[in-house]
Order: structure tokens, then sequence, then C-alpha cells
């Protein structure tokens, strides 16, 4: 049998339809000559018959060998342009690879009886510039069109917003999407990236937003909520991007956000660092800042000890690391900046060493709120218990400070260790504490809106809820997400008396992925959109480091078509269906 047809080994002829009868007819016609020359059961009709099936099989190796090959070495194409995109590379890389193989192919295939199909294989190999850029398009529509089809399968979605200049200074809008579907499994995907060449005022990014949404066909029915970095653009109550939208017939009732983290960095921002950073950042850059004072500190810590940290006002949260790295190395500091015929009297004033080591001790503990707020698929919940967490800590840290109790501040007790007789005065960091947590309170308020629901999310069998609590919830819920109330209501009672759910609320599955979406379907709806909604843009902007590298000076002319493609692979979690793509392409080996 040759591809389905029935095929005779002697010339190779097609029968129509594989019948016995039908057979032995072609065989007594056209070969009789061969019951005479191989007899039945002779030995030399059973070599003949192998002869026979051997020829066919070169044949067909000679005509599907050079296609299967073909066919791999597309395959090996596409996914070294893939990693090449996904290590934010330029194109032309392929070509680097390809020679790099070739190079040492001979080394590494010395004794392989094969060497020479190897090298061939490896010769074959399509990764010119432009075959690598073909490529990386094609893999990006592969992605996208993945994403497409679970944005159809979605039964709710967010999306999260940020904007950044790339080098050429084209003002770039990533738009990423956050997925929740009915088993309650979650994605965050990047939607697209919208260019914007001129202003970036919010009618700007309306107008683009919608044309690009239209474009795509996004289904914003089951949009929930907005999430951005609190831009004025973003923000503004009559011409913000936000108010745009909410004023555009064609959104739905969405809920929107300021991103918790950006939140928290202002937050964090009240307090008073600037008589502390102002000394130590000049001196820090008077030391980094020339390469032979670099040297002569570098030798005198014998390069035991790490160097000084560098600081930017820009990455506000790294003065967490600057003030400690700084505090280590005081007394070196110190000595060397006598040596050099400097004199900072603020340095060896013990006022002011209590207060670098309270900094050091708070920024630190801001900078870890910070980085657990941090990372991919961060639910509202996770990011609203860090935030809680931290201030009961601030109230744990304002007792302890009060009874001159230091174990939460090891720098203020290491300070008080080596000067006992310090005039330590507690109020004037509890102030500094309280005005930070303050400010978390009026800043956090959009999300203190609806921290009782992420409550009853997390654990909607508490006992201590009553009447008059339902009530509330059910009221809250029908607000926020534009469902009946009274149904509502009924489903938290129900609900609240189901053993069933209740024996299985501490499973350790997702507990909403067992609740029947046909006895409860309001409430598993409202549950389901508030799982979707982001809680911060830290996927726009840890993209923005990707696009960094995709867009570099060295690449300034990439198009902004080739960018989004370039990106999408970097930073994607689907995978290419390189099968599709295989049989999708028209495979042809390099020359």
């Amino acid at each position: 049998m040759v591809k389905e047809n029935c095929c005779c080994l002697i010339c190779n002829t097609s029968l129509a339809m594989p019948k016995k009868g039908n057979l032995e007819r072609h065989f007594n016609t056209m070969h009789s000559k061969y019951l005479t020359d191989f007899p039945p059961n002779s030995e030399i009709r059973k070599s003949k018959l192998q002869a026979l099936k051997s020829q066919l099989q070169v044949q067909e190796n000679m005509f599907s060998g050079p296609i299967e090959q073909s066919k791999a070495a597309t395959e090996a194409s596409f996914q070294v342009s893939y990693r090449i995109a996904q290590k934010c590379k330029p194109f032309s890389d392929g070509e680097y690879i390809k020679e790099i193989f070739e190079e040492v192919s001979d080394s590494l295939f010395k004794n392989f009886k094969n060497k020479n199909e190897i090298k061939k294989a490896v010769h074959g190999l399509q990764l010119s510039r432009n075959t690598v850029m073909r490529r990386i398009e094609i893999i990006s529509k592969n992605l996208n069109e993945q994403l497409q089809k679970d944005i159809a399968l979605c039964v709710a979605f967010s999306l999260q917003f940020d904007e950044s200049t790339d080098v050429t200074d084209t003002a770039q809008l990533l738009v990423f999407i956050r997925m929740v579907f009915e088993d309650f499994s979650t994605k965050e995907e990047l939607l697209g990236m919208i260019s914007l060449k001129g202003k970036t005022r919010g009618l700007d990014i309306f107008t683009e937003f919608k044309a690009y949404i239209c474009q795509i066909k996004l289904c914003m029915y089951k949009l929930v909520s907005m999430t951005t970095d609190g831009a004025p653009a973003m923000t503004g109550i009559h011409n913000g991007f936000i108010a745009l939208c909410h004023k555009d017939e064609d959104f739905p009732d969405f809920i929107s956000y300021h991103c918790i983290i950006h939140q928290q960095v202002l937050a964090s921002k009240r307090l008073n660092t600037k008589h502390v950073m102002d000394i130590s950042f000049k001196i820090v850059n008077s030391i980094k800042g020339k390469s032979l004072q670099r040297r002569l500190f570098k030798q005198q810590l014998d390069e035991k000890e790490p160097e000084l940290a560098m600081h930017t006002d820009v990455r506000w949260l790294s003065r967490g690391k600057f003030l400690q790295r700084f505090r280590d190395l005081l007394d070196e500091i110190i000595k060397f900046l006598d040596e050099r015929g400097d004199d900072y009297q603020q340095l060896r004033d013990l006022d002011w060493q209590c207060d670098l080591a309270f900094l050091a001790d708070f920024t630190g503990k801001l900078s870890t709120l910070n980085l657990n707020l941090q990372g991919k698929n961060k639910t509202l919940t996770e990011m609203m218990s860090s935030i809680a967490a931290f201030q009961c800590q601030t109230a744990s840290m304002i007792v302890d400070i009060e009874k001159k109790k230091f174990e939460q501040f090891v720098n203020i007790k290491d300070h008080m260790e080596k000067h006992p007789n310090y005039n330590f005065i507690s109020k004037k960091y509890t102030t500094e504490i309280r005005a930070v947590v303050a400010d978390f309170e009026i800043r956090f308020g959009d999300f203190r809106k609806i921290e009782n629901l992420v409550q009853f999310i997390s654990y909607p069998f508490n006992d201590s809820i009553d009447h008059s609590d339902i009530y509330e919830l059910a009221t809250k819920f029908a607000d926020t997400f534009q469902m009946e109330h009274m149904m509502l209501q009924n489903e938290i009672i129900t609900l609240s008396c189901d053993i069933f759910l209740k024996a299985r609320s501490s499973s350790g599955q997702d507990f909403w992925a067992l609740v029947s979406k046909e006895k409860y379907p309001n409430l598993k709806n409202c549950v389901e959109q508030l799982h979707s909604c982001f809680g911060s843009t830290y996927l726009c902007e840890s993209a923005f480091s990707y696009l960094k590298q995709t867009k570099s000076k060295q690449r300034s002319r990439l198009t902004d078509a080739h960018t989004l493609d370039s990106l999408r692979l970097a930073i994607s979690n689907y995978k290419p269906d390189y099968a599709k793509l295989v049989e999708d392409t028209q495979t042809q080996c390099s020359h």
C-alpha cells in the first residue's frame, strides 16, 4: 500500500479497488511468467519479493527524504528564531549562530559515522536576517491567535496600561490582559502595544485605544476593570483616558484602579529622608563618580567588602539598599574622607547617625513590601493582604520604638549598643511612621471599598457574619458589578448554609471552582469578575525592560510592528505550535 492505494511491486501500477479478484486478474494478465520464473513458496520467490519491496522503499525515500529534511530544517529555524526574540537579540544573530554551528560541527561530530549528514543538515538551516524576521512575525501571529481564542473562551477580563518612550522618543502604550475562565484558572498576556506618534494626552490615548480595540474586535462586554499608573493623562477627572472610556457608550461599566505598587511608592515618599539622602548621595557620587577615588576607596576596603551602592531617585526604593550599604561602610567612609581632606561634620553627629539607622531600617521594610507586591499572577487578595499586614506591622513598630525595644530595627539597635548614653527621642521616629501610615490610608481608599468583598471571597464561611453583614455584602456586590441585590443576598445566605461546600472550603483546591454556576449564578459571576482584576501595572513596567533591550540604540530603526512581534515572543506564556507553523510554511533548505 502506498498512500492508501494498492500498488503493484513489479510494474508500480496503482489499482483502483484493493480486492483479491482485482489483484489476481492483474497478476495473471500482466505478470503470468512470474509463476514459472519464481514458483510459489520457493526461496527465489521470497528473495525477489524482498528485493522489490526494498526497491519501492528506496523510491519512496528518494522523494520523501528531502521533504522531511526540509521540514526539520524549517522547524529548527523557527526554534532558533524564537530563542533569538526571547533574548531580545537582533535578527542578524541567526547568521552568527549558524556560523558557530558549522564551525563546531567538525569537532563535535568528529567520530560520528553520519558526520557529513549532520553537517549537511546544519548547513541547511535557514537563519538569514530576513528569514529570522519572517519567522518571528509568523510565531507572533501564532501566539496572538492563541490569545484571541482564550479571549473568546474567558468569562471576564481586565486590562492594565502603562506608557513609556522608546529609544526613538516614540511613546509606547503597553496593554496587558488578565483573563479568568469557568474553571477559575487565569492567564495574563500582552494584548498589544500602541505607538503614540504625537501628543500623549488622555484624548490621544483614548482615540488610539478605541481604534485598536475596534481593529482586533475585542469583546468589550467582558471588561471588568482597568488599572493605570495614575498619571494625569490616565486619571484626569474630565479628560483623562479612564474618564473618556466611562463616557463612551461602547464601553461597559467598569472599575478603575490606580496601581497599588505605584501608590505604595508615593506613600513611602512621605518619609522625610532629605537631610540624610542629600549628604549620603553627595559623598557616594564624589567617590564613585571619579575613577581614581573609586580605586582608592576600593583599595582601602582591601576588596573584602562589596562597593558602595549608587542611588537614583527614579528607582526610589533602591534607597533602602543604598542607605544600608552606606551605614555598613560609614567608618571606612569617614576614614577615607579624612585622608582626602574632606570634612563632613554630619557623619560624626550621633543624631544624624541615628536618623541614618532608622531610615536604613524603615526603607528596607518598605522595599520588602514593594517586592511582595511585585510579580506575575498577583491577585487583589494577595496584594491587599500584604498592605494590611504591613499596616499592622507599623503599629507594632510604633509600640516597640516608644518602649525603646529595637528588635525590628537592627540598625538602631546597633547604634544604641555603640552609644549606650545616647538620648534616643522616640517621638521623632514614631511621627515619621504615622505619617506614612496615614498616607497609606488615604491612597488605598479605592481598595478599602471592596475590602469586605475580598475577605468574603477568601473565606465565605465566616461564622461572625450576621444578617446585616450579608445585606451589606450583597449591596456592595450589586453596586460594584451591576447585579440584582435580592438575588445576590439569597445566594449568599444559601451558600453560608451549604454543608457540602463548607466541608470542602479547606480542601486545598480553588474553592470557587467547586461552586455550581447553576445554583449560584450571580455570586459566582461577581467572584469571577473580581478574580480578573489587576492590582498593579507590574506587567507593563517589567515589559518595558524587555522593550528597552529589544529596541536598543543599536536597533533604533526597528519598526513598531517588528518591535511588538519580538516583545510578544519575549514575554508571552504561550508556546509556538511548531507543527502547525511548519505545515503552513513552504519548506526550503538553505543553499
